[in-house]
């Protein structure tokens, strides 16, 4: 079975494969996604300070294919019959994927540029625009992906996530597109920290905490000297990691003090960075994650939790899941008022669980 890793580059070894491009500032291509690394390579991104990258690890099974679950064709006609195709949800072409992708590496390679703000603008746009063709009323965090670069994936899923967020919240176009630059530039003060503090693979001391505490303040200060950053977007990026019970950072605000795009951008910052892997910790499952931010009643915004809960998809429909009772089933509907718990069909029973609506179905849970 392969499984994709990321890994501080210090550990790289010749021979792993690396399951990413690796390109230059210019776009050219330095090592081909799949290549087996070489010495020369890893002295490469050392020297040009890449803290970690993806390798992958395992072999192909040829019996994979045949482990599948065989489908009786009355179970795939019930599943026919009862599929209801999901909400519309935001898809982005490989077009605007490449726009985006350059437009982020071009804003966090130039933090100083007075063309951020406007870059950063442009972006949202094309974000919007995405938004707006598919009618889109969810995400499927999943198919959100511009880069294999953490910072600039991370960037665009919490402007996207927040940006159909601030839509179910009752925001404006206008405050929407704001929602979006927000989320692009809510980490851009990490471009000053260190990257030895930034990427550290274990757990961070006081003083290296404190270090890591100051990007909103930093990000705060960057788009200060920038022409065209409205004083709500300012606020947005300052604020992201304020809580409602007021023991946030990097003021301690509570409850109405915080700025209304900071409350959005924190749902969509805290649930991307539960489900992404990073050099020191291992990604949350999507369902984990929800469940999380369902606890943080105490500093999250309530109307901006709500929102959130209703713009993700977790299991998609078409999508195979375990059951808690052994058996496996094929997601026909989702509930969007019960994320966790969608309606669907064992595959090999044809037995038809809808986990929000039947009482019989309380106990069974999606593993």
């Amino acid at each position: 079975m392969i499984r994709r890793r990321f890994i501080s580059v210090r550990l790289l070894k010749p021979d792993m494969i690396i399951d990413q491009a690796v390109k230059d500032k210019l776009g050219r291509s330095l090592i081909a996604r799949g290549a087996k690394l070489e010495d020369y390579q890893i002295d490469a991104l050392q020297k040009m300070g890449v803290n970690g990258v993806y390798i992958r690890e395992g072999e192909e099974d040829p019996e994979e294919e045949k482990k599948e679950v065989e489908i009786p064709k009355p179970v795939r006609e019930k599943i026919e019959k009862l599929t209801v195709e999901d909400k519309s949800k935001v898809k982005l072409t490989e077009s605007v994927k490449k726009r985006v992708s350059e437009g982020m590496q071009y804003i966090y390679s130039n933090v100083e540029s007075e063309h951020l703000a406007e870059t950063a603008d442009s972006i949202a746009v094309d974000l919007m625009k995405s938004i707006e063709e598919n009618d889109a009323i969810a995400v499927d965090i999943g198919m959100l992906k511009v880069s294999d670069e953490y910072t600039f994936k991370h960037s665009v899923d919490v402007a996207t996530i927040g940006m159909v967020i601030a839509g179910k919240y009752g925001m404006t176009k206008k405050q929407v597109h704001d929602i979006g630059i927000v989320g692009l530039l809510h980490d851009i003060g990490k471009s000053k920290i260190p990257n030895e503090v930034l990427n550290k693979a274990g757990k961070l001391t006081d003083e290296e905490f404190a270090i890591m505490r100051q990007h909103p303040v930093i990000g705060y200060h960057i788009l200060q000297e920038k022409k065209n950053v409205s004083k709500e977007i300012m606020e947005g990026v300052l604020e992201h990691h304020e809580k409602i019970n007021g023991n946030g950072y990097p003021i301690g605000l509570s409850g109405e003090k915080i700025n209304p795009y900071a409350k959005v951008i924190a749902v969509a910052d805290i649930y991307d960075a539960l489900v992404t892997e990073r050099p020191y910790k291992k990604p949350m499952t999507q369902r984990d994650a929800v469940e999380m931010i369902m606890a943080m009643t105490d500093e999250i915004e309530i109307n901006a939790m709500k929102s959130f809960l209703n713009s993700v998809i977790l299991y998609p429909v078409g999508s195979t899941v375990q059951l808690s009772n052994g058996e496996t089933a094929k997601v026909v509907e989702n509930n969007m008022k019960y994320i966790l718990r969608p309606k669907v069909v064992g595959l090999k029973t044809g037995k038809v669980y809808d986990l929000a609506e039947d009482l019989k179905c309380a106990s069974i849970i999606i593993l």
